[in-house]
């Protein structure tokens, strides 16, 4: 299954320039149960983003996910190693079930704060998550995107947009295969 052919939706802004998320019709607080337990995973990310280039790092990792909050959440905890030293990345995903959207929040071993989340949902088990945030100086909408139509081997992806989500660049693919 080709993860790049699908389109990333349109995004839409309000009178004062926030991203208007509105959660799809089927979204609900079991969209993640594909992602239970462990994965392993090969990850494909862009050397540079933004410079037109098309020069990728791969590198192995591992991933285990379970659910919190009766449900209505998840956390998952990413194991890598970054030339010789461990580094070690955790999402907490919780969903409102006033709104249906998902909210994502990273967290890693090197800054140690919670990112601002990424909101969305998904609908035929495709999932687009957005927020604006700032690269290296710059403002920027990022997708995060998870294709869980074969659930035994999902794709994570990232893009970017500096141009108000126009044109989209990916940076980052995670390729899982469900170990337990």
């Amino acid at each position: 299954m080709k993860t790049d052919s699908i389109e990333i939706p349109k995004i839409n802004f309000d009178e004062n320039g926030a991203l208007l998320i509105v959660a799809s019709e089927s979204s609900s607080k079991d969209d993640f149960d594909f992602f239970q337990g462990k994965s392993v995973i090969r990850n494909k990310k862009l050397k540079q983003r933004f410079t037109n280039s098309n020069e990728w790092i791969e590198f192995p990792s591992t991933q285990e996910m379970y659910k919190i909050l009766n449900g209505i959440g998840n956390i998952d905890n990413f194991l890598a190693t970054f030339d010789g030293e461990p580094f070690e990345g955790m999402t907490v995903r919780l969903f409102n079930p006033k709104t249906k959207l998902w909210s994502i929040y990273w967290a890693d071993s090197n800054a140690g704060i919670l990112d601002k989340p990424v909101v969305g949902s998904f609908e035929n088990k495709v999932g687009h998550f957005f927020s604006k945030d700032i690269y290296e100086g710059k403002n920027v909408i990022q997708v995060f995107r998870w294709d869980a139509r074969d659930e035994k081997n999902p794709v994570w992806s990232q893009a970017m947009s500096d141009d108000q989500g126009k044109t989209w660049e990916w940076n980052w693919y995670m390729y899982m295969t469900k170990t337990e």
